[in-house]
Parts: structure tokens; sequence; C-alpha cells
């Protein structure tokens, strides 16, 4: 497996490889029990403040999202590529609203951003 790939492609090859020789689960229930196990690592990790503790608990958890993919026939990579330019969109409106009403981000609260944050999705799910 070629190890210049993008990470969660490199994941989901590497895991793919293991697979044909019958290294993996046989369907999703044992990745998310894997996926809640590996959350649980990190919340423990997070409070201890541990950065690199922190930094191998969320690789895990990257690690068994690429295998999650994997086993549904999603490309990780693709996937988060999607939600990367669906929230440039949603957070270029935010900004443009504000803009509208001659306001600035840094000035609105959260509740006021997720209420932006809302409409924009609302307007992509129409």
């Amino acid at each position: 497996v070629p190890t210049a790939l993008p990470a969660l492609t490199l994941s989901e090859k590497l895991q793919a490889r293991a697979a044909r020789v019958n290294f993996d689960w046989p369907d999703t229930s044992f990745v998310y029990d894997k996926l809640a196990e590996e959350l649980e690592e990190f919340r423990a990790e997070e409070k201890s403040g541990d950065q690199a503790r922190m930094t191998a608990e969320l690789g895990d958890i990257l690690f068994v999202l690429a295998n999650l993919a994997r086993h549904n026939g999603i490309d990780p990579e693709m996937a988060l590529r999607a939600t990367c330019d669906k929230f440039k969109r949603r957070f270029r409106y935010m900004e443009q609203i504000v803009a509208n009403n001659n306001e600035n981000m840094i000035d609105k609260s959260l509740n006021e951003l997720d209420a932006l944050w809302d409409e924009a999705k609302g307007l992509e799910d129409q």
C-alpha cells in the first residue's frame, strides 16, 4: 500500500488488505463497538491533557471511522472533502448575512451563529 496516500485513504487501503486475509470484523456492529471504545479512551486522555496520548487516540478514532467507511463502500476521503465543502458553503452564507447587516461575526453570540448555521442548513435541505 503506497504510504504517500492521504491518511484516510491509506487507512482504508490498509484495512482492505488485512480483510483479504480475514483480519476483519464480519459486520459493522463490531466497528461501532470499537468506535465507542476508542471514544472513551480519547475522553480519558483528554482529561489528562496529555497531547501525545490524545493524538494517538484521535488517530485510532479516525482509523476506525475509515474502517466504517470501508465496510459501507464509502470513500472516506471523498466523504470528508464533501463535508468540508458543505461547511465552507454554510459558513460563507453566515458571513454574507452578517456582512449584509453591517455586523461582525466576532460580535455574534454562539446562539446567534447557530441560528444562522441552521438557516444555511435549511436552505441546502430544500
